[in-house]
């Protein structure tokens, strides 16, 4: 499964700086009751960016010169909250699609719905983070390099390293994240093992 590999992730960044940046302001709740996930993608942290708006500001995310950007950068326990996958799905479906998250660290379940959409989250430091969201700020046209096989992060000349488990980093550089297409990768198998179960086909 070439195509599924992710082991150079390489797109602009977009900074949202804040912690304990939760599911909620991610994808509000009123929108989780969506059949399909299309569409979200235009209500990423849709109240955040309205309060702000209110202010006279703008979010990241309605700014034009974070426009198409891939990598986003934020700080700690982002995801935090609910463990609606819609908030990975908003993220995924926002623009051309949030590819990669760095962060200094991520909610357990909201990384685990982040794998299985094929978008790494990585660690880094508190001061690395900083750096890499004042590079984007103040060069958003910058490439945001992040190296599943080395282990970096690249933003111009700025270099730094990345932490993420080894069960995840395998799965990426691999190809195997995608745990439906795992399956349906062994539809054979399953079918032989599925007729010489009993109960699969011995009905009154």
């Amino acid at each position: 499964m070439q195509d599924s590999k992710r082991i150079v992730i390489e797109g602009r960044g977009i900074p949202v700086v804040g912690n304990d940046i939760d599911t909620d302001r991610i994808i509000p709740a009123r929108f989780l009751k969506c059949v399909v996930f299309d569409g979200l993608g235009g209500h990423a942290f849709e109240d955040d960016r309205k309060a702000l708006r209110a202010q006279g500001k703008v979010h990241p995310f309605d700014d034009p010169q974070f426009e198409g950007a891939e990598v986003l950068l934020v700080n700690e326990n982002f995801g935090c909250g609910s463990s609606r996958e819609h908030a990975p799905q908003a993220l995924r479906r926002w623009g051309r699609g949030i590819r990669a998250i760095v962060g200094e660290s991520f909610a357990e379940i909201f990384h685990g719905n982040c794998v299985a959409l094929g978008i790494p989250c990585v660690v880094v430091d508190a001061a690395s983070a900083a750096a890499l969201q004042a590079i984007s700020r103040q060069s958003p046209a910058t490439a945001f390099r992040v190296d599943l096989m080395a282990r970096t992060i690249a933003a111009g000349s700025v270099v730094v390293p990345l932490a993420i488990a080894e069960g995840p980093r395998c799965q990426f550089i691999e190809g195997r994240w995608d745990s439906t297409a795992e399956l349906l990768a062994q539809r054979q198998k399953i079918r032989e093992l599925a007729s010489s179960i009993p109960y699969f086909t011995q009905f009154a």
